[in-house]
């Protein structure tokens, strides 16, 4: 069995590795559905009970899938999922409307072919809609048996504190690695304050800190060809980064990725990250992270090789920087 953590001082225990699901539809170059059941089908066979999906990948898609690979296995699997962003004339917006988090619950539900979702999480925080107006949505929700728990990702800590006042969260979900680790350091105090859990979503810096992606050009045709920490100059900088992780994964006998998991699940046992993939042998890597163990001073070496801050680039493009960690 794998090692568990408990997810807030009241949240359900789960695997101390969980999977995040964005990938299987299509978000990091093509996908195919039956491949992503069966990789959610080998997560569970190797004691992953948490599954991260949201309404915005794949625009619906994402949940579709994980509800079909959860037919006759739902039982025991802690299941996350996403509402609040919309798609606009423009683009892409954000809606934390009460009606709408209704209204995006239930699109869900019928989507996951499920009577309720574990662990519902506002994805980003609307600033035209009170916090305490969304959560109190979110928590009638929790009333009618549709919800479990409630979440918030890429909320600042004020925000935290708010919504925490307005109804218990269990949750908190921000980008957390060992290249972006700012915010989520400084979410860390209130968080442990609040007695709430966190989930690190990208903790291998979107493949970046597995030495996989040797080039930009290695991202041509997904999503991470538009992130700044991919392009140019940022590129080289964040891989000469990468070398050093590099050499001492080599020193630890263990892959890269093994090695940033590994520091990552040492920074504190209410973290669980959710690395993503669409491989089952990178999946099994990622596991594999979970027997590295690190000394104190292993850690505050690995901490010292990349310091905070030091990443080339912002964790999004720019426009979509303005709608994380608000």
């Amino acid at each position: 069995m794998l090692a568990h953590r408990k997810l807030g001082k009241n949240g359900p225990s789960v695997s101390a590795i969980g999977l995040g699901c964005m990938s299987l539809s299509g978000i990091y170059g093509k996908s195919e559905d039956e491949a992503g059941i069966a990789l959610i089908h080998h997560a569970l066979d190797r004691g992953i009970d948490l599954l991260d999906s949201a309404d915005l990948y794949g625009w619906g898609h994402n949940e579709g899938l994980v509800g079909r690979a959860l037919t006759g296995r739902r039982q025991g699997v802690i299941l996350v999922s996403k509402f609040g962003q919309v798609k606009t004339p423009t683009g892409q917006g954000v809606d934390g409307r009460p009606e709408y988090v209704q209204q995006a619950c239930e699109a869900s539900l019928k989507r996951l072919g499920l009577d309720t979702i574990d662990l519902y999480f506002q994805h980003r925080v609307d600033p035209k809609v009170a916090i305490e107006e969304t959560v109190g949505a979110m928590a009638r929700l929790i009333e009618q048996g549709k919800v479990r728990w409630l979440g918030l990702s890429e909320a600042r800590p004020e925000t935290i504190r708010r919504a925490h006042k307005a109804h218990p969260i269990t949750v908190v979900q921000t980008e957390y690695s060992l290249l972006y680790r700012e915010e989520a350091e400084e979410t860390l105090k209130t968080t442990r304050e609040l007695g709430i859990g966190f989930m690190a979503y990208s903790p291998l810096g979107r493949g970046l800190l597995t030495g996989a992606v040797r080039s930009a050009d290695d991202v041509k045709g997904d999503r991470r060809s538009d992130h700044p920490r991919f392009v140019g100059e940022n590129f080289t900088r964040n891989f000469a980064l990468v070398e050093r992780i590099e050499g001492m994964a080599r020193e630890k006998r263990c892959t890269p990725g093994q090695l940033v998991l590994a520091w990552l699940l040492a920074q504190g046992d209410d973290i669980v990250p959710i690395p993503g993939t669409k491989r089952k042998e990178r999946l099994d890597e990622n596991l594999g992270a979970l027997e590295v163990k690190l000394t104190p001073a292993e850690v505050a070496r690995i901490s010292a090789a990349v310091p905070a801050g030091t990443a080339a680039g912002t964790r999004y493009p720019e426009a979509t920087m303005k709608v994380v960690y608000r």
